[in-house]
C-alpha cells in the first residue's frame, strides 16, 4: 500500500549544536502564518509543509515539526541544517520529507522559501504522459511553459513510498529546479519556490488554481497557453504586488482562528 506524505513513521533526530542566532520573531511569525494561508486555501491538507530560509545564517531553514499545517504554532518552530538535521527540535519528531528543502537551499542560494504539497488538480497533471503542466493565466506566469517532472523511480529505483526521506532523493528533485520555480513530482504533487516566503505561498496558491483551470480547459478544446514573453511580464507586474493578497490572506487565517 502506498503511504502518505510522512505517514505512517514520524521520527525522533537527535539534534545537532549548530545554530547560533535566533531567528527574528517576525520571521516564525510569518511562517506560522504561512501554514494557516496554505491550509486555508486548500493547498495543503493534514500534510505538506512550508518552509523558509534562517535569516540571520543561510545555511539553516525554518519547518514545523511533523504535525499538520492548520495547527501550527511559533512553538512548533524547529531550525534544521541544509542537510536535515535538526538543532533545537528538543525530542519533537520532525518531517521525513524535510529534505525536500534542505536541499533545494544548498543548491539554490536565490531561494528563501519552499511550499511542498499535494494539492489535488496538481496529481492529475504529474502522472499524465507526454502532457506537460504550463502557465494558462497571467497569475500564474511562474509556471513557466513546461513543468520539469521528478521521477523518483530514476534516483530510488520502483519500489520506494515516493517519500523523498533522503539527501540522495532531495538532491535529485533539486536538480529539477535549475531552470524552474516549480516542479510536479509524479503520484505525489508538486514543489515550489521563491525569493520570499509570501511569493512562495502566492505561487504555491496560484499553482493549484492554474492546474485548475488547465484541466477544465482540456475538457473543452485546445488550449492557448502563456507565451516565453508573457509569463516573464506578468511575473515582473503582479508578483510585484504579492503583498496584497498576503495581508488579505492573513486576516482570513487570522479571523478563522479565532472564531474556533
Amino acid at each position: 500500500m502506498c503511504s502518505s506524505d510522512d505517514y505512517p513513521v514520524a521520527v525522533t533526530v537527535p539534534d545537532r549544536p549548530e545554530m547560533g542566532s535566533a531567528p527574528s520573531r517576525q520571521l516564525i511569525d510569518d511562517l506560522v502564518v504561512a501554514n494557516h494561508i496554505l491550509f486555508d486555501q486548500g493547498v495543503v491538507d493534514g500534510f505538506g509543509h512550508v518552509s523558509v530560509r534562517h535569516d540571520k545564517d543561510a545555511g539553516l531553514f525554518l519547518l514545523a515539526r511533523n504535525m499538520a499545517p492548520g495547527q501550527v504554532t511559533a512553538d512548533d518552530i524547529v531550525a534544521f541544517t541544509l542537510d536535515g538535521d535538526p538543532v533545537d527540535a528538543k525530542g519533537r519528531k520532525v518531517y521525513l520529507e524535510r529534505f525536500i528543502h534542505g536541499e533545494i537551499y544548498r543548491r539554490r542560494p536565490d531561494v528563501m522559501a519552499v511550499v511542498h504539497s499535494h494539492s489535488h488538480a496538481i496529481v492529475p497533471l504529474s502522472i499524465v504522459k507526454g502532457f506537460r503542466m504550463k502557465a494558462v493565466f497571467h497569475m500564474a506566469g511562474f509556471v513557466g511553459q513546461a513543468v520539469p517532472v521528478y521521477e523518483i523511480r530514476e534516483t530510488g529505483g520502483d519500489s520506494t513510498d515516493l517519500l523523498v526521506s533522503n539527501n540522495d532523493l532531495g538532491r535529485a528533485l533539486a536538480e529539477k529546479f535549475d531552470a524552474s520555480d516549480i516542479v510536479l513530482m509524479r503520484g505525489h504533487g508538486s514543489t515550489v519556490v521563491g525569493d520570499s516566503l509570501q511569493r512562495t505561498v502566492y505561487r504555491a496558491i496560484y499553482a493549484e488554481l492554474n492546474a485548475r483551470y488547465l484541466l477544465d480547459a482540456t475538457k473543452l478544446g485546445e488550449v492557448v497557453a502563456l507565451t516565453e514573453g508573457e509569463c516573464r511580464a506578468a511575473v515582473a507586474s503582479i508578483e510585484a504586488q504579492v503583498q496584497r493578497p498576503w495581508d488579505l490572506w492573513v486576516e482570513q487565517a487570522r479571523a478563522r482562528r479565532a472564531g474556533r
